[in-house]
């Protein structure tokens, strides 16, 4: 079995984590073309924070977003900043979607975990949670 290990100058690891973000109220306005252009934004700025994104996919809803990291990472000013960069450059892009939403972007709480407690349960569980 292949390892899939990190080195630094005194550590090794692996730091791979799960974000879902939800939009605001649930609104349904994460189209395909808005996902993919989302998934460039965070391209742009992840290298300044160390990160690595894996995967990104989600729904019209919300998005999961699969990225690994260094122990150095701040992840509270990286999802903070993905947060309000994605929001900032997806309303400027999409004007469109100042008709479809009500005041802010995404949903102010997010999900992040680490990959080793991912469950299908643990995500369905979050989601579900936001639609009420």
């Amino acid at each position: 079995m292949a390892s899939d290990l990190d080195s630094g100058s005194h550590s090794v690891y692996s730091l791979h984590y799960h974000l879902i973000l939800v939009t605001k109220y649930q609104h349904g306005v994460l189209t395909e073309e808005r996902t993919n252009f989302i998934h460039g934004v965070i391209d742009g700025f992840a290298e300044k924070y160390d990160v690595e994104v894996s995967h990104l996919d989600g729904e019209d809803d919300h998005i999961h977003i699969l990225f690994k990291t260094k122990p150095t990472t701040n992840l509270v000013k990286f999802v903070n900043t993905l947060k309000g960069a994605t929001a900032r450059r997806v309303r400027n892009e999409f004007p469109e979607l100042k008709d479809e939403q009500v005041d802010s972007f995404w949903n102010d709480s997010y999900c992040l975990i680490s990959t080793g407690q991912v469950s299908l349960d643990v995500l369905t569980e979050y989601v579900e949670n936001q639609r009420r």
